[in-house]
């Protein structure tokens, strides 16, 4: 038993010395970083993102993997670092517009861990009515006692097949 408590010691040492530091309203609390999430990648065709705070969200191991299906109905994903999120999308969220705003949440929480349900609006300008695209967003968070730290996030945009079910469309 002692053997698992040093281990688990050494990985969070190792683990906070690696990890970028937030700005810490970011991580004060678990909306704040969900906020601080939707509002990093947001922003209108032109502006530059702010990567750095992005890569401050995560932990250093952390994951973004987009899933659904393909034209032949299996199943696809990737599974990306965030730097290699921002490399593949980054260019195009800058260049095109790109507005991802919270409509529902569903939150479980135990102990240092929370899963959160959120379900995303997403428009190329913050003053288009419409949604281009809407799906939930399966975000895996960590509080190590100072802060809150994005483990993953998982997504799957609604489509004919998966309509977003009514209730994960509340907060």
């Amino acid at each position: 038993m002692k053997k698992v408590a040093y281990l688990f010691l050494f990985c969070a040492i190792g683990f906070s010395s690696r990890a970028q530091t937030a700005k810490p309203e970011d991580v004060a609390s678990m909306d704040a970083i969900l906020t601080a999430l939707y509002d990093v990648i947001s922003g209108p065709a032109g502006e530059k993102r702010d990567w750095e705070r992005m890569k401050s969200l995560f932990i250093p191991e952390g994951r973004l993997i987009p899933s659904g299906k393909n034209q032949q109905g299996d199943l696809v994903y990737r599974w990306w670092s965030v730097d290699e999120y921002i490399q593949t999308n980054g260019p195009a969220l800058e260049r095109s517009g790109f507005y991802e705003t919270e409509i529902g949440r569903r939150v479980e929480e135990y102990g240092t861990i929370a899963h959160v349900f959120s379900t995303y609006e997403t428009r190329r300008s913050a003053s288009d009515k419409e949604p281009f695209m809407r799906g939930i967003n399966s975000i895996q968070l960590l509080n190590d006692g100072k802060r809150w730290w994005i483990v993953s996030v998982m997504w799957m945009g609604e489509n004919p097949q998966f309509p977003l079910p009514d209730k994960y469309l509340r907060k």
